[in-house]
Order: C-alpha cells, then structure tokens, then sequence
C-alpha cells in the first residue's frame, strides 16, 4: 500500500483529511502529537487553546485535492487486497509487538502476553478462514511467539501464577487456549 510516498507534515494532513476533522483531543503522528483544530462537542469543556504545531494550517483546495486522490487510491488498493491478507498482517504486527516486548533488557511480560492472545484470538478465532497457507504460517508464529514468552519469563524469573500466559484464563503459554 505504499503507492505514495509521504513526509511528516503531507502524512499529517492526509490523517485530517480522511478523519473529516471529527473532533478529538489529539493526534499522534511520527512527528509528534497534533491537537487538530475545529468544533468542539457543546459538552466539551473549555481548553485553553493549543500552541500552533507544525501542520495545523488549513489545507488548499489543491492540497485537498491531491490528499483526497491520495485516499482515493489507497482505498482502491486496500479493496483490491484479500481481507485474510489484511488480517494476516494485522497478526504479524501482534507477533512483532510481542517479540520487541520480549527481546528488550527488561521485557515486558504484560504487554507481551496481550499482544499474544490478541494474536491468539485472530490465529485460533478465524483458523482455516484465513487460507490454508496463512493459518499454518501464523499458528507457527504463535506458537514461537508462546515459546518466547516462556523462555523469557523462566530466564528474568518472573513467576507466572497458573492461567497467566498466553492463551488466556486457566490457559498456558504453551497450550493453544488451554
């Protein structure tokens, strides 16, 4: 999907754009946070108003042209693209997430463990859905995703009360849901 190549502040602007400028407290990007401008709820209580940040000018009608282009065709491109594949990269990112938990100094076992069951529910919740290929591909990446938590946990000592792995209530870390 990366038919266009974009710097921090067109990036910004797409995000605008394709949010409809709903409003919202805030706006994390690469470049930082952006607190976007525009009507607040009637409920909303008043705030002080938001230094200026880089991007927060209002677009062209040229810009928002080429923005609204720029969307159009990375729709195009996401319907083109087979949901399962879609949901296997969304799995992937789970694992990646999982093992950057895992492979720090100090890992975060929490975090790790949420990001496993996440994947968990997507990899066993949607099984053979997700193509033949696919499902065997991720269940491998899960389970060495499970594999790394325990091994991480048994090197820092961390103790690990019955059922609090990945895979849930009364699950383990090794046991698909159990």
């Amino acid at each position: 999907m990366g038919c266009c190549p974009m710097d921090g502040r067109t990036r910004f602007l797409w995000l605008k754009l394709a949010l409809g400028y709903q409003g919202m407290s805030s706006l994390w990007t690469p470049g930082g946070e952006h607190r976007p401008r525009g009507d607040q709820p009637a409920s909303a209580p008043e705030r002080p108003a938001a230094p200026p940040q880089e991007g927060d000018e209002e677009l062209s009608e040229d810009e928002r042209r080429q923005l609204e282009e720029h969307l159009a065709e990375m729709q195009r491109q996401l319907l083109d693209t087979p949901a399962r594949a879609v949901i296997a990269n969304h799995a992937i990112g789970l694992f990646q997430l999982a093992t950057l938990h895992l492979s720090v100094p100090s890992p975060d076992l929490d975090e790790a463990r949420l990001a496993i069951d996440a994947m968990a529910a997507i990899v066993e919740g949607l099984g053979q859905r997700l193509g033949a290929e696919e499902e065997r591909a991720l269940t491998d990446a899960l389970h060495q995703a499970r594999l790394g938590f325990v091994e991480t946990s048994r090197r820092t000592g961390a103790p690990e009360p019955r059922g609090s792995g990945p895979g849930g209530e009364g699950g383990s870390a090794t046991a698909p849901g159990g």
